[in-house]
């Protein structure tokens, strides 16, 4: 090959990776990257201020990290973009922020008590701009804010944008996903700090609007639940909110509704056969498409 076809046959690749360059800043033009290992370290620091060695506090460690994996298998499986990848993981790492200064001051998850964890999470974020320690720009702010405080509502507000609902309803689902392993794996003191009795809660029965609402494939209302039990049932009828197949899939390959609903051995029988309709009921609803 003499010189001047090797000179050209330089030109052209040296264009071609020069387009192929300018096409991708192009694409990427305007997208602010999210840096997840500096709002990750960001979220190590903040948590110094709280009791590490408290089980309440390690559960929702554990579970903010679990929720960001599960947001991630939700939107790869939407086959979201990585900014919507990467900015519904760290909706999860700050969707219950707020979780820790309640347990604090309440020793407790119940948001009815006064201490409502996803109003204070966006208020410590925006009002008191912790945000900017864990995003340096702002062009996502009303898409996290409101994720936040829709995220354990029981349903999402109105008003709102195609993608402040598509990021509401991935944290919901990734939530509520991972309170499943929660259910499953943590002791029950850890779960209903104020509310566990293990003397009491083999025998106890179910509220007839809890298990009116969960037949009838309903989210049990926080202000309904009066036993052990109801608060148990709860997290079976999370289920009727599911935004995604994917997400409804990921509960019935798991087999969660046959696990929560043996992990108590129910020694009233009217409750022990109330609960097998529920698990029918709940089973049937997962095969549905």
């Amino acid at each position: 090959m003499n010189r001047n076809k090797l000179v050209e046959k330089y030109s052209i690749n040296k264009n071609r990776y020069y387009n192929r360059d300018k096409i991708f800043k192009e694409k990427w033009k305007g997208v602010i990257m999210i840096n997840l290992e500096k709002a990750e370290k960001n979220f190590k620091d903040y948590l110094k201020d709280y009791d590490l060695n408290n089980g309440n506090i390690k559960l929702k460690i554990k579970h903010t990290y679990e929720v960001m994996k599960k947001s991630e298998y939700i939107s790869k499986g939407l086959n979201l973009n990585k900014e919507d990848i990467d900015l519904s993981k760290l909706i999860a790492l700050l969707h219950d922020i707020g979780r820790f200064e309640q347990v604090k001051q309440t020793n407790d998850f119940i948001d009815s008590t006064g201490f409502e964890h996803a109003n204070y999470g966006v208020k410590v974020l925006f009002e008191e701009n912790l945000i900017r320690k864990f995003i340096d720009n702002d062009k996502y702010d009303n898409i996290i804010k409101k994720a936040i405080y829709n995220h354990n509502k029981y349903k999402i507000e109105d008003n709102l944008s195609e993608k402040e609902i598509l990021h509401c309803k991935i944290i919901r689902d990734a939530d509520k996903l991972d309170n499943f392993r929660v259910k499953e794996t943590e002791e029950f003191k850890n779960i209903f700090p104020s509310k566990y009795n293990p003397d009491t809660i083999n025998y106890e029965s179910i509220s007839p609007k809890v298990y009116e609402d969960i037949m009838n494939h309903k989210c049990i209302k926080l202000d309904d639940r009066q036993t052990q039990i109801d608060f148990w049932i709860c997290v079976i009828g999370f289920i009727f909110d599911l935004n995604f197949n994917i997400s409804k899939q990921y509960i019935k390959e798991k087999g969660y509704i046959d696990i929560l609903i043996d992990r108590i051995e129910y020694k009233n029988k009217e409750t022990k056969e109330k609960m097998e309709q529920i698990r029918k009921c709940a089973k049937q609803y997962l095969e549905e498409e």
